[in-house]
């Protein structure tokens, strides 16, 4: 599983018959910053994600890639190879809390 954040959405009228009615969401995945590990940093690439829980912009989420996105997603006959699989509600890293940032 990875961490990222929902940047954007993707709306495809022409596609697979069996994505038919599923949302696309556009995921930057988070790394912990190793310069500074009480916050998260974006990674350089995006990824086009299954998302059947529902997940709104700017909302960090857990998502599986490949086999596993399938199978955690229960979309095994789908052909998809990331899927959010979870909504973060909090991350800590070395005892501390680095999602939600602090106000």
């Amino acid at each position: 599983m990875f961490i990222a954040r929902v940047i954007g959405s993707a709306v495809s009228t022409k596609k697979d018959e069996a994505l038919t009615g599923r949302k696309l969401v556009i995921l930057r995945p988070l790394l912990v910053d190793e310069s500074n590990p009480t916050q998260f940093r974006p990674g350089a690439n995006t990824v086009v994600a299954v998302d059947s829980l529902g997940a709104g912009l700017d909302e960090v989420v857990l998502f599986c890639q490949g086999s596993s996105a399938r199978q955690a997603a229960g979309m095994k006959s789908l052909p998809i190879d990331a899927a959010v699989v979870g909504i973060v509600d909090s991350v800590e890293v070395l005892g501390k809390k680095i999602y939600p940032a602090a106000k």
